[in-house]
């Protein structure tokens, strides 16, 4: 798969952040559909939203393919993110490392992001497909 493969497939992303200690700091779900592709710059998602007088927002993903898994058909909805999709083409999760323990107000905050490379596994529940 090339990263130009993904321009307007639909995906589910699972993000979770981390402490620099490695404590789950928190969980969130997205999805949408890739709008564009930049080997440098990311994968570009536009996000859906549940209200549609919401404007639509963008959200870049790092260019690594090895996150990116072909979804089982199927619903996917999170009440608390508003997450509803039905048949995405890819789940993608990663796990996103905060790499510095304090900083000064105003210091921006580095985050290492680190791509699952194992399948995301489902199951019935909230966020899985029903």
């Amino acid at each position: 798969m090339k990263l130009s493969d993904l321009i307007n497939k639909t995906c589910l992303i699972g993000l979770s952040y981390f402490e620099t200690d490695g404590t789950l700091l928190k969980q969130s779900q997205c999805c949408g559909r890739v709008i564009k592709v930049d080997d440098e710059l990311g994968i570009t998602v536009q996000l859906q939203h549940t209200d549609p007088k919401v404007q639509q927002a963008d959200f870049i993903l790092p260019p690594n393919l090895a996150a990116w898994f072909k979804a089982p058909a199927g619903r996917f909805s999170h009440a608390p993110s508003g997450v509803d999709i039905e048949n995405p083409d890819y789940l993608v999760t990663w796990d996103i490392h905060r790499t510095q323990e304090t900083r000064t107000d105003g210091q921006h905050e580095w985050w290492d992001w680190v791509p699952n490379v194992q399948a995301p596994s489902v199951g019935q529940g909230p966020g899985k497909p029903h």
